[in-house]
């Protein structure tokens, strides 16, 4: 079987991940893979069924998983799973820690190989409005887009161990993926890659300093990666609204599928594909 699921932004939605672990129960995909904003966006403590969530990751989203995996048992599916731009980069200790209980693997600029695939996680988004910058880097080059912040001027929740003056996305996909082989790779990315139907952001009309802003805010590194490396599947979020704008979550270029999760409702926008068939594919809004 290589059924697999893959959801996006999240955002410690209890109703989106109560609804992704009763399809799990009931659906038992072989693979779940989920591309980034997986915490809460409010850092005050939450309530879920009448109990405190102080800590998200402690006290919801490890139990939440393990008890899949207990109900599930044999039929528990691999997780691979990245942060993303509105996830604090000091809280990826404990999703590393959760590693060792063995309900997810965590990918972050990494890869692992599974079978006949090589499973690669990406979670850096070229520069946006927003001022936490732990999961954002300069894209192609040090040029910035109107209205958006450089790397090294919002905040950080955690030390980087790169240099954020001078670091890209091109070239971490180039380190990353070292001339490796593309036709079984397949890439968990949050941001999906610039001028396609899956960065459409809703400012169309705008402008600052009389420059009209792109409506299109992906990646150019990842767009050149895909166009030039052809790998097998990537999966992409970060943008909620760009589905409704331009009416498709998926795209082919060359040999490569692409599939974005990311959705501007309330429910969960749950992708399915075969991994090996990506042309068996859905989106549904549960």
């Amino acid at each position: 079987m290589t059924s697999s699921f893959f959801v996006s932004d999240l955002h410690g939605s209890f109703h989106r991940y109560e609804t992704l672990f009763r399809e799990m129960i009931h659906r038992k995909p072989s693979f779940l893979f989920i591309g980034g904003d997986i915490l809460p966006n409010s850092r005050k403590p939450l309530e879920y069924n009448g109990k405190p969530v102080n800590d998200f990751i402690s006290d919801y989203l490890v139990p939440g998983f393990q008890r899949v995996k207990k109900q599930l048992g044999c039929n528990y599916p691999e997780v691979f799973l990245i942060m993303g731009n509105d996830d604090h980069r000091e809280e990826e200790s404990r999703l590393i820690e959760a590693e060792q209980k063995e309900i997810w693997k965590y990918l972050s600029n990494n890869s692992f190989k599974f079978g006949p695939y090589m499973i690669y996680g990406y979670p850096y988004v070229p520069p946006t409005p927003f001022r936490c910058k732990d999961w954002e880097k300069y894209d192609v080059s040090r040029f910035v887009d109107p209205g958006c912040i450089a790397p090294a001027e919002g905040y950080r929740t955690a030390h980087p161990d790169y240099d954020p003056e001078f670091s890209t996305i091109a070239a971490d996909l180039e380190a990353l993926t070292d001339g490796q082989p593309m036709d079984k790779a397949i890439f968990l990315f949050h941001s999906p890659p610039y001028n396609s139907a899956l960065d459409r952001a809703a400012l169309d009309g705008q402008m600052i300093d009389h420059v009209p802003l792109d409506v299109h805010v992906g990646s150019m590194a990842i767009q050149r990666f895909i166009e030039a490396r052809q790998p097998y599947i990537t999966l992409h979020g970060h943008i909620h609204e760009s589905a409704s704008l331009t009416g498709n979550w998926k795209e082919v270029k060359g040999r490569t599928h692409s599939f974005s999760a990311a959705h501007q409702g309330p429910e969960l926008a749950l992708v399915t594909f075969k991994l090996d068939d990506p042309t068996d594919s859905g989106r549904e809004l549960l």
